[in-house]
């Protein structure tokens, strides 16, 4: 979290506490407690944001390289990198690359863009002509451009694009593997499941409804490409009720963090073994 605030420059928009796992498996195959907390540089109405999720208990996860990383363009913060001389793995023109303690790439630009920052992700794929038929065909996606090894697609011009980037080797997901989530219209998701089952590809959750006490029950539907990257779809009228910035947010995330004894019992769990 200090990474995203203090080197990124992200805000915390809500942070939200589990006893349980959850039934869509956002929170990957655990069982147990874990908290959720999004973290980007604007509204979700607006701004592509990242879902964290923390499981309680678990100490380590092996990343793999489906996930090739975000750009962002942000004056900000290649000047927070620079103030705190934090690590820059590699380093060309007016763009430098870190990584985040656990291991994830941001490319940050040195230059502003009107609305986000966040200008693509970018996930690994291994048959990148098989990708661009899921992806443009399939689900609709627009492409915006397209070499040997990588296709930029979006749903909006103005919005934060997905890469396609050509591995050339199988997909890994390891065990730190997420999803990518696009919220739609809430009448589109039984179409959009229907579409996908007649096409013969993976449907991981089909169309279910999420409670969250005290807030909006959403309907999502989640699936799979051909390389098994999670995608969900999510109904946007709950969705964007869901969504809403909280103003606590913060001290929310850091009343948890003050709170959790991980790192406590992972130490006695270590000291128990030598």
């Amino acid at each position: 979290m200090k990474f995203l605030r203090e080197i990124l420059g992200m805000k915390i928009l809500r942070h939200e506490e589990f006893e349980e796992g959850c039934k869509a498996s956002c929170n990957g195959p655990y069982d147990g407690k874990w908290s959720k907390t999004m973290a980007g540089f604007g509204p979700e109405d607006d701004y592509f944001v990242t879902e964290l999720t923390y499981n309680y208990g678990i100490k380590q996860y092996q990343l793999g390289n489906d996930f090739q990383g975000l750009t962002i363009h942000s004056k900000t913060a290649v000047a927070n990198v620079k103030q705190h001389s934090y690590p820059v793995t590699e380093q060309q023109d007016s763009c430098m690359t870190v990584e985040s303690p656990d291991g994830y790439k941001f490319t940050l630009v040195d230059q502003d863009v009107t609305g986000d920052p966040v200008t693509k992700v970018a996930i690994g794929v291994s048959d990148l002509a098989k990708s661009l038929e899921y992806w443009q065909t399939l689900l609709g996606m627009t492409l915006f451009e397209q070499t040997d090894t990588k296709a930029l697609l979006g749903y909006n011009a103005d919005k934060c694009k997905l890469e396609l980037v050509y591995l050339g080797q199988p997909v890994n997901h390891a065990t730190a593997f997420g999803r990518i989530a696009f919220s739609c219209p809430r009448d589109q998701l039984a179409s959009i499941e229907s579409a996908v089952k007649e096409a013969g590809h993976t449907i991981l959750t089909p169309l279910v409804s999420l409670d969250t006490p005290g807030k909006a029950t959403v309907q999502v539907v989640i699936l799979a490409d051909p390389d098994g990257h999670e995608i969900c779809f999510v109904g946007d009228e709950a969705f964007r009720e869901l969504s809403k910035v909280d103003p606590e947010g913060g001290k929310l995330l850091d009343k948890a963090m003050a709170e959790d004894k991980s790192d406590e019992w992972f130490s006695k769990v270590a000291s128990r073994k030598q």
